[in-house]
């Protein structure tokens, strides 16, 4: 719509002459987006981008749509007839359209009420899987038809909903999920990370945009499901996304760039796609044909005469052993290949990055390099997570503590969203949870704090999207639809029960309860649109483990009680570390006075619904406390 309508001379004339055109990054600005979507939504009955709203110079909307080609065709309106038309209105019957802009207006301004009596239990959940399982495509993982999205948040769910009920469907889904999505061709085989989305079922074809937050949200669905599988597979594609990110994504500042264009040179998809020949030229003869046939790269091309590289129908066994080589052998090859390919690629014209850093999508990043440095034994993960954060406490903070929601280029603006709270106060949890700094526990509790005295609605409860001191918008909304992202509500009741288990601060437990009570009934009516809020109700309903390891973090069985605690997948356990020479976990967490070693030797405490049971310092018994449920 950019080149055909808004840089279309005709289509810019008339806009100059009876319009003030404003152009939205969605991005910088998500809380002008929500509302306006939500119109959208109102007067359409659908959504989507590129929106279009028409609106009066007092900022109230009468006409809204999504995609307008210049003329009208087929039946769609065209963006001149409509502008025409619109302004003709304007100038002849302003009445009328000023009585509909007041009658959307005050459809938007509705506060969302908690409804009375509603509850989210135990078979909300398992309607919450019987839906997923109805909408699962088993032959190609994902749910619905085309176009399909990762939506990691919905494999995350049912894995908990799986480790919470031992329902094996529910994890066979998410692996013939992640399976399918690693083989499509919207993984990006010669360079790592995942698209945006497949226009098609079988996950061949992408939208070629590369998105921060999906790739920080699909590293921590694949790091999970490394836990609970032991599968290297999911192993090496966790460390495979996590490369891409350092790589392409990250600032030499520290922090993490949002996205990179599907286009390059004009056209979708060029930076990305191959040619049989293209491959030979590069690899030789004997090693093309051999690429080729294993990445389905042929003459006819499956993308515009182009191949996208995929292993949709690749079986790697019967492929080595049709090549007569062994596995090893092969897999060694394949990456000498990939390097070659990956080298050639670089000197192509690459897509545009959109070098905006935003601070929600750098917490989640933040939460997925930590997630990957507790499970995949890597410190340089560790190291980069601590990096992000240093950068946004650096560049994003103002003097008077505010979080800022967006940096680039030297300059921090935007008040912060309560997603740029809540994603960053998660990517703490877990970053404490990893080296148990107890600098970063404490940073995440101020955040906390600050995300309740700006976003808390004290009638009705919940977070609204934009705060008390952000410019007043047509509405204040409250986000909860776990879309391509989790809400800021979903992620911000996990958190809050988190912070409540690791501190024992009974304010937290009200409030994360009164959370989860606010939007029960929105929740029960249609529970698979809030995933990530599902989690929350799990963790609530589940049994909630909290574990504190004491002992000195230099001592090799110490550490080792770690290690076996983050390889596990324990998504209902938060853990605190206690160092004898420290005092400032006890002052935080007072519970903790009392966590002593026993006999000299690393002990571990686990305690559950307010009670604790034994230390003990034995590694098998420690393990087999956290593993009974």
């Amino acid at each position: 719509m950019e080149r055909e309508s808004f840089e279309d001379d005709e289509v810019a004339s008339l806009l100059n002459e009876k319009y003030i055109s404003i152009k939205v990054d969605r991005e910088e600005r998500p809380d002008v987006d929500h509302i306006y979507m939500n119109v959208c939504q109102q007067i359409t009955g659908h959504g989507g981008w590129p929106l279009t709203i028409l609106m009066t110079p007092d900022k109230k909307p009468f006409y809204a749509g999504t995609y307008f080609p210049k003329s009208s065709n087929y039946g769609r309106p065209g963006i001149m007839d409509v502008l025409g038309e619109i302004a003709d209105k304007w100038a002849e019957d302003r009445d009328h359209i000023m009585s509909a802009a007041d009658k959307v207006t005050e459809a938007v301004q509705v506060v969302y009420v908690k409804e009375q009596g509603a509850a989210v239990t135990m078979d909300t959940l398992h309607e919450a899987f019987d839906s997923y399982k109805r909408s699962f495509d088993p032959m190609y993982g994902g749910f619905g038809s085309a176009p399909k999205f990762p939506s990691p948040h919905n494999l995350s769910f049912l894995m908990r909903y799986y480790h919470e009920a031992g329902n094996q469907e529910a994890l066979d889904m998410v692996k013939k999920t992640l399976d399918a999505m690693y083989e499509g061709g919207i993984y990006d085989h010669i360079g790592y990370g995942f698209s945006r989305y497949s226009v098609d079922r079988e996950w061949l074809v992408p939208h070629f945009e590369k998105m921060l937050y999906d790739n920080a949200l699909l590293a921590i669905a694949y790091i999970e499901c490394y836990q609970i599988t032991g599968n290297e597979k999911y192993k090496r594609v966790a460390t495979e996304i996590l490369k891409y990110v350092q790589r392409d994504m990250r600032s030499q500042e520290g922090g993490f760039f949002s996205a990179e264009d599907a286009d390059s040179e004009g056209e979708e998809g060029k930076f990305y796609v191959w040619t049989p020949d293209e491959i030979k030229r590069v690899l030789g003869e004997q090693d093309g044909e051999l690429f080729c046939d294993y990445y389905d790269v042929t003459k006819a091309g499956n993308f515009e005469g182009h191949n996208i590289l995929n292993l949709i129908q690749q079986d790697d066994e019967r492929f080595v052993a049709g090549k007569s080589m062994a596995v090893g052998q092969f897999e060694e090859k394949l990456e000498q290949m990939r390097k070659k390919l990956f080298e050639v690629r670089e000197k192509r014209i690459h897509p545009h990055k959109d070098d905006k850093i935003l601070t929600a999508w750098n917490g989640l990043m933040i939460a997925a390099l930590s997630k990957g440095a507790q499970a995949l034994g890597e410190p340089k993960w560790l190291k980069l997570a601590e990096d992000s954060v240093s950068f946004i406490f650096r560049n994003l903070i103002r003097e008077d503590g505010r979080l800022l929601a967006r940096y680039r280029e030297g300059e921090a603006a935007f008040l912060a969203y309560v997603d740029d709270y809540a994603f960053l106060i998660w990517g703490l949890i877990e970053l404490y949870q990893t080296n148990f700094k107890t600098e970063y526990l404490e940073k995440a509790l101020e955040l906390h704090h600050d995300m309740m005295r700006l976003f808390w609605d004290q009638v009705h409860g919940g977070f609204f999207f934009y705060g008390e001191d952000a410019e007043q918008l047509l509405s204040r909304t409250k986000e909860l639809y776990d879309g391509a992202m989790p809400s800021g509500n979903s992620v911000a009741a996990v958190n809050t029960l988190r912070l409540a288990r690791l501190t024992g601060q009974h304010l937290l437990e009200e409030t994360a309860q009164q959370l989860l009570e606010t939007f029960s009934g929105e929740i029960s009516h249609y529970p698979t649109a809030y995933s990530h809020f599902l989690m929350a109700h799990l963790f609530a309903m589940g049994g909630s483990k909290e574990v504190v390891i004491v002992g000195e973090w230099e001592n090799p069985s110490t550490r080792k009680m770690i290690e076996m605690l983050h390889s596990r997948f324990l998504p209902h356990v938060v853990t605190l570390f206690k160092s004898m020479e420290e005092e400032e976990l006890d002052i935080l967490v007072p519970f903790t006075q009392e966590h002593k070693m026993v006999d000299g030797q690393p002990t571990g405490y686990i305690c559950e619904k307010h009670a604790c049971l034994a230390p003990t310092t034995d590694m098998h018994e420690f393990m087999r406390m956290l593993d009974t449920k």
